[in-house]
């Protein structure tokens, strides 16, 4: 029996084509037009959940913008695969068919949007690619996997998202059509503060997240590019490059109206910021969803 016949017998699917593109080619564009079509099926077509075939580059940022803007309490399933289907010990077979379990399960009901992969359940904001080629590439960081999929196809969580998320986010996939322009900025030894003048002068960029050293910390040269950023209007998100731990106000740059990005990782405080940006400019507010989004 094929992998197809298989997933007949877990349940009724119906495959709705989006798009045939690298995942290192997405725009905002293709963001939005894929939670307005998940919703619209979700919520209008009344289908019990979504699997969204992916590739593995960018999954865990379309993810994370699934999770924050699509209003429904179903399962929506994110799936990739580290080897391609042609290739000996592919892994698209055994994650493709735990991925229609985990959607067809109901405990994974009001979860937000999940990523499933090697045998694990994550959290879609939680989840990142740490590894170029092993099959266990998706990691969860310091706080773990939402749960695992056992003996092939037995569900079984352990904990649930905290954060706002799907039906309690303030963001919804229906109110957007583009997104405010944000870059992110990595920080290193002896970092000068041209690339971050370069944004500035562009006059195209409503915010800058730096990857930060340490708990969220840059060179004098970038905080000085960074100041006058601000004073141009742009928001600055504070995030860290180590992948773990939070980044807190700091007495450092206490005066400097800087955002803390808390545990998110700078391409994931990147999306959260081209959201909140869509709501409010005012530091406060924008703070607030770093605090509980």
């Amino acid at each position: 029996m094929t992998v197809f016949q298989k997933l007949q017998h877990l349940a009724h699917i119906e495959v709705i084509d989006i798009d045939h593109i690298s995942s290192t080619q997405l725009t905002e564009k293709h963001w939005i037009h894929l939670a307005k079509t998940v919703e619209y099926y979700l919520n209008q077509q009344n289908f019990d959940g979504v699997v969204i075939t992916h590739g593995t580059s960018t999954l865990e940022e379309t993810a994370y913008f699934l999770h924050l803007t699509v209003r429904s309490k179903k399962p929506v399933v994110l799936v990739g695969a580290q080897r391609p289907y042609t290739a000996l010990s592919s892994d698209t077979p055994l994650n493709l068919m735990q991925a229609v379990t985990v959607a067809t399960s109901s405990s994974s009901y009001s979860n937000g949007v999940l990523v499933v992969a090697n045998d694990q359940i994550s959290s879609a904001r939680e989840v990142t690619k740490e590894h170029t080629y092993r099959l266990g590439t998706f990691q969860n960081g310091e706080f773990g996997f939402l749960g695992v999929i056992d003996g092939g196809l037995n569900v079984q969580f352990y904990r649930k998202p905290t954060r706002k998320h799907t039906v309690n986010s303030n963001f919804h996939a229906n109110q957007l059509q583009k997104l405010p322009k944000v870059a992110i900025v990595y920080s290193h030894v002896d970092a000068g503060g041209d690339i971050i003048q370069f944004i500035t002068r562009s006059k195209q960029y409503a915010g800058i997240v730096v990857a930060g050293v340490g708990a969220g910390r840059f060179s004098k040269q970038e905080e000085t590019a960074l100041l006058a950023a601000r004073k141009n209007g742009i928001h600055v998100v504070r995030s860290s490059r180590g992948g773990n731990g939070r980044v807190v106000p700091i007495a450092a740059y206490q005066q400097n109206n800087f955002i803390s990005g808390d545990n998110l990782t700078p391409q994931k405080a990147r999306i959260l910021l081209m959201l909140a940006l869509t709501k409010t400019n005012k530091l406060s507010e924008i703070q607030y969803y770093f605090d509980t989004y």
